[in-house]
C-alpha cells in the first residue's frame, strides 16, 4: 500500500496580486501562496488525495507561510528544503478586467531553482502512485537536473507521471528552449493537462488535433486540453469528450485555475481505480466535468492554493 497518491516536485512561491492602484498608479498587492504544482496538490488533497511535495523554498518569512499553508492544506512537506542562501521564489501578477493574469518573476535565482538532485528525498517517490511535475523547474540549474534525476526514480518506482507543461515564456532564454523542454517532458509523462494555448505554442494545432497528437505520437494515455473559460477537451485512445465550463460564474482572478483544473481531474481519475485505457466516456465526462467546475469556482477569490473551493459546494454547483 503506498502512503502517498501523487507527489510532485517543483516550484513554490509567493502571487502578489493586485488590490487597487493609488493615486501615483502603483498598485497595492497583496500576497497568496502559489506555485503550480503547490497548486495542484491543494485540490488532490481537498478532493481526497494523500499528497507530498518535493521543492525548496528560503529561510525566511514568505518560505516559512509557504510551509505553514501546505501544511493546513494536508500537503506533506518533509520533501521540501528550506535554504537560507537564496529567497523564496515571487511572482507579480497583473490582472485584466476579466481577470487573467500575466505573470512577472522575482527569480534569478529563486529558491525553487536551486533544488539539487542530492536534497530529493526519493523516499516519498518510492511510496507514491504517481509523479507529477512541470517544466519551470527546467528551466534553470541545478533544478533541471534534479527535475530529471526525480523522473528517472519514479519511472524505476513504477509511478505513472503527471505532466503540466505550465508555459511561462519570460522565464526561458528562447522559445526553442522551451519547446525542447516541454517535448522531452510529453515523451516522459502517461498524463497530461495543456492548454490550447500551449498546443498552439507548440504545433500551431487545434485542440484536438493536438490531443491526437499527444496520444499517437508521444504515447500518452490521457490528455486533457483545456480551453480556458470554454472547458476542457479530454481524450484517451478509446473516447474523447468536450465539456464546457459552468455559465454565470465571474472571474475575478484566474491565477491558479489550470492547475486547480489538473488536481481535481487527478483526483476523480483516480477514485476511479482504472488505468486511462479502461475509462468509459461517461467516466471521462464526469473527471472533466468535476475540474471544470472546480476550476471556475476558484476564480471567484484572488490566489492559488487558498482559493480551491469545497467538495461540496463543486457537487452543488454540477447539480444546479
Amino acid at each position: 500500500m503506498k502512503s502517498y497518491d501523487v507527489v510532485a516536485l517543483g516550484e513554490l512561491l509567493i502571487d502578489f496580486a493586485p488590490q487597487s492602484v493609488n493615486a501615483e498608479g502603483y498598485p497595492t498587492l497583496a500576497a497568496n501562496p502559489g506555485g503550480a504544482p503547490g497548486n495542484f496538490l491543494a485540490a488532490l488533497t481537498r478532493y481526497g488525495g494523500k499528497t507530498a511535495m518535493i521543492g525548496k523554498v528560503g529561510d525566511d518569512l514568505f518560505g516559512h507561510l509557504l510551509l505553514k499553508t501546505l501544511k493546513s492544506a494536508g500537503i506533506e512537506t518533509k520533501g521540501v528544503v528550506i535554504d537560507p542562501a537564496v529567497f523564496t521564489t515571487m511572482a507579480f501578477v497583473s490582472l485584466d478586467a476579466g481577470g487573467n493574469r500575466d505573470f512577472s518573476f522575482a527569480r534569478k535565482p529563486g529558491a525553487d531553482t536551486c533544488l539539487r538532485s542530492d536534497e530529493i528525498d526519493e523516499s516519498l517517490i518510492a511510496n507514491a502512485s504517481v509523479f507529477h511535475f512541470g517544466t519551470l523547474s527546467l528551466t534553470d540549474e541545478p533544478a533541471a537536473s534534479a527535475t530529471r534525476r526525480a523522473i528517472e526514480a519514479a519511472k524505476a518506482h513504477g509511478l505513472t507521471i503527471s505532466l503540466d507543461p505550465n508555459l511561462r515564456r519570460p522565464l526561458w532564454k528562447s522559445d526553442a528552449d522551451a519547446k525542447a523542454a516541454i517535448e522531452w517532458s510529453l515523451r516522459q509523462a502517461d498524463i497530461v493537462k495543456i492548454s490550447d494555448e500551449e498546443v498552439g505554442f507548440l504545433w500551431g494545432l487545434s485542440p484536438e488535433d493536438g490531443a491526437k497528437k499527444l496520444l499517437s505520437e508521444y504515447g500518452l494515455s490521457l490528455v486533457f486540453v483545456t480551453l480556458g473559460p470554454k472547458g476542457c477537451h479530454a481524450e484517451t485512445a478509446g473516447c474523447s469528450v468536450t465539456i464546457q465550463s459552468p455559465e454565470g460564474i465571474r472571474a475575478i482572478d484566474t491565477t491558479g485555475a489550470g492547475d486547480i483544473f489538473g488536481g481535481s481531474a487527478m483526483s476523480r481519475f483516480l477514485k476511479t481505480h482504472k488505468p486511462a485505457s479502461a475509462l468509459t466516456e461517461p467516466e471521462l465526462a464526469s473527471i472533466v466535468r468535476f475540474a471544470c467546475t472546480a476550476a471556475s469556482l476558484s476564480t471567484q477569490v484572488h490566489g492559488g492554493i487558498t482559493s480551491v473551493p469545497e467538495e461540496a459546494e463543486v457537487l452543488k454547483r454540477m447539480q444546479s
